[in-house]
């Protein structure tokens, strides 16, 4: 199967990595240092004791990769607007495009019936342009759980080999035959993709751990179980979940907190890895989007409000988030 990976950072080195392993004619479009280094070298995942070599076609330009018969972007959500225009020459008439991020995606919202308690997020879609690029008949939503880091251009560590996951489903909840297949790849090569009946409830889950603890490390430098376990904190992170936990609730989704004495991998979050390699930052899927949720339901979130402005006021000044209005 032709797969094209859009994005090679961290996540998508892994997936292309196993998925070019288990056989399948994988691409990648990728720029800078990773080109170079795949290029010369090809692309090495290790995951505890494992290590892949691969070699996969790599090209900054997607038109030189061709029609393929799956698209993976994982880029981060503030860089989908470089997917938006230039993936087309990746895209047969029946391609899918799986989604594979973190935080509230673009297409949230869309097939779902209207409610008040529902915001409006078209600014996660800057003038449409995934809707129209991509489009809602090709769009698969996907949610990952796997814990990632570039040792050096080319050289991806997997840092949870114990599981890797990535969910997904269609916008509309359906099981369609696609997703029943998309299911098979990635379990075949590796990555467990547990069926469920409907792909924003696991969204959610993801979401409370970054919007909560992601945040939390990205302003204190600290991993995830240093945070979590931090006494000067007190009782900031439980306060900070059950915000979250009553956002998610509102949208119908009863997920439960971390439970008393979790213990939090002992990894630096994405978001933080970003922060510290001077990438743009996630704010407004992570945070801004989080927040016009509790609003439009009318909750209160004191805390994660605090939190979330410290986040974007830090990146901002680093220069690694540009804040836009939070309408239309």
């Amino acid at each position: 199967m032709r797969i094209a990976v859009y994005g090679a950072g961290a996540v998508g080195g892994h997936f292309a990595a196993r998925l070019a392993a288990a056989g399948h004619e994988v691409s990648i479009v990728v720029r800078g240092a990773a080109l170079a280094a795949i290029r010369a070298r090809g692309l090495t995942l290790l995951s505890g004791p494992e290590r892949l070599d691969v070699r996969v076609k790599a090209s900054d330009d997607p038109a030189d990769l061709g029609h393929q018969d799956l698209v993976i972007s994982t880029l981060k959500s503030s860089s989908l607007h470089v997917l938006a225009e230039g993936v087309q020459p990746l895209l047969a008439p029946d391609t899918p495009v799986v989604f594979a991020q973190n935080g509230i995606p673009w297409w949230y919202t869309h097939r779902l019936p209207q409610s008040p308690l529902l915001p409006r997020l078209g600014w996660l879609d800057p003038g449409g342009a995934l809707e129209e690029h991509v489009g809602l008949r090709r769009t698969i939503g996907g949610v990952i759980f796997s814990s990632n880091e570039v040792m050096e251009p080319g050289v991806v560590r997997n840092d949870s080999p114990e599981y890797n996951a990535l969910f997904v489903g269609e916008p509309d909840r359906s099981e369609s035959d696609r997703i029943v297949k998309l299911r098979t790849i990635l379990a075949d090569a590796g990555l467990a993709s547990p069926s469920h009946h409907d792909l924003r409830e696991v969204l959610w889950r993801k979401l409370i751990a970054n919007m909560t603890v992601s945040v939390l490390c990205m302003i204190t430098g600290q991993t995830a179980r240093e945070a979590v376990e931090d006494p000067i904190f007190g009782d900031a992170v439980p306060r900070l979940m059950a915000e979250a936990v009553a956002i998610a609730a509102a949208q119908g989704y009863s997920i439960p907190p971390m439970p008393p004495g979790y213990r939090a991998p002992d990894h630096k979050p994405s978001l933080l890895q970003d922060f510290l390699l001077g990438r743009t930052l996630e704010m407004d899927a992570l945070v801004k989007a989080p927040m016009a949720f509790a609003q439009a339901a009318g909750l209160a979130s004191p805390t994660l409000d605090m939190l979330g402005a410290l986040a974007q006021r830090l990146a901002a000044n680093a220069g690694l988030y540009r804040p836009v209005a939070a309408a239309g």
